[in-house]
């Protein structure tokens, strides 16, 4: 089954992963609509170019993920939802004992239940389409644990099991729902951590992306936003017609360690 034509909904997706899977999904041939929290003529503009990039329709539309209406009117303003990728998400590094109940609050709304929301709005749709493909991007954090993560670590862990409970739902409907497992993946916030990590460690940039972001990433190569889109691209496909409620690891060895 092809993606033309089918409406893709891919939340926070003005910058980095988001962006990439959009991208991937208007090339071949989906209707896109972006998403994040902000509601600027460049968020708009972004939308624009992708339509005419690619020649398919391309909307953006503002919704804050951390409140639960609003997630869920995402998902009626767009109309349509035939393929959900679940991506919005931020980070708070800090030890558990000093962990601001704010930034745990947070966390656990954008990372977690914003995917509640979007998935309990869209699955009737699908449903009224006959067909359906919910793409949650987790993380390698949502299968491995890092010090200081907690909120985040907890949050991709819990996507990983909502993955497996809308997948056993909806099993024998022509819906899947799986999730995407990165490692480190080169954005743009990644890269502008870059330069502050060379001048804190004294290192050259070869050495800090090495030694320092990919400490733990087997294959020390960055994965790349083409590379997230290419495989949510191909859960959309009718090859991937029999994966559910599974991970896809796309973390240079990370979990193999």
């Amino acid at each position: 089954m092809s993606v033309s034509g089918k409406t893709a909904v891919v939340t926070g997706s003005t910058s980095g992963i988001g962006l990439g899977v959009a991208e991937e999904l208007a090339k071949a041939g989906a209707k896109v609509v972006l998403n994040s929290f902000t509601d600027s003529e460049e968020d708009h503009k972004i939308a624009s170019d992708m339509a005419a990039k690619y020649g398919t329709e391309v909307r953006y539309i503002q919704a804050d993920m951390s409140k639960g209406d609003q997630c869920r009117a995402l998902i009626e303003k767009a109309g349509a939802c035939d393929i959900l990728v679940n991506n919005a998400g931020i980070q708070h590094v800090a030890a558990i004992d000093e962990f601001p109940v704010a930034k745990w609050d947070a966390i656990i709304a954008i990372n977690l239940s914003s995917s509640f929301h979007t998935i309990a709005a869209a699955l009737p749709m699908m449903r009224k389409a006959g067909w359906g493909r919910v793409v949650n991007i987790a993380s390698a954090h949502g299968l491995t644990a890092s010090p200081y993560k907690s909120a985040y670590v907890s949050a991709k862990h819990g996507i990983v099991g909502m993955t497996k409970t809308v997948a056993l739902e909806t099993a024998e409907e022509p819906i899947t729902c799986n999730a995407i497992c990165p490692g480190y993946v080169l954005t743009p916030l990644v890269e502008a951590q870059i330069p502050d990590t060379m001048e804190k460690y004294g290192m050259s940039r070869d050495e800090v992306v090495r030694d320092v972001l990919l400490e733990r990433q087997p294959s020390k190569a960055f994965a790349t936003t083409e590379q997230i889109g290419g495989t949510v691209a191909f859960l959309c496909s009718a090859a991937a017609e029999q994966i559910t409620g599974t991970t896809i690891s796309v973390d240079g060895g990370w979990t193999a360690l």
